[in-house]
């Protein structure tokens, strides 16, 4: 997801696609640990896409 898409949400949507990403993200690491995933750098992507809303997040905290 692009910085751009997500300063076009709304604060509670992030905040519930941040939570929808956290479950995915760790359902693909149990997953992985299991059976090999075939393209293992989504697990980064994922993460990163979290870090990315986390920011935005935090960057409207601070600005209010």
């Amino acid at each position: 997801m692009k910085t751009k898409e997500l300063k076009e949400l709304e604060t509670k949507e992030l905040a519930e696609r941040l939570d929808a990403e956290v479950a995915k993200y760790n359902q693909m690491k149990l997953n992985h640990a299991i059976t090999p995933m075939e393209n293992p750098s989504q697990i980064k992507a994922t993460r990163r896409d979290i870090a990315r809303m986390k920011t935005e997040l935090r960057q409207r905290e601070l600005n209010k």
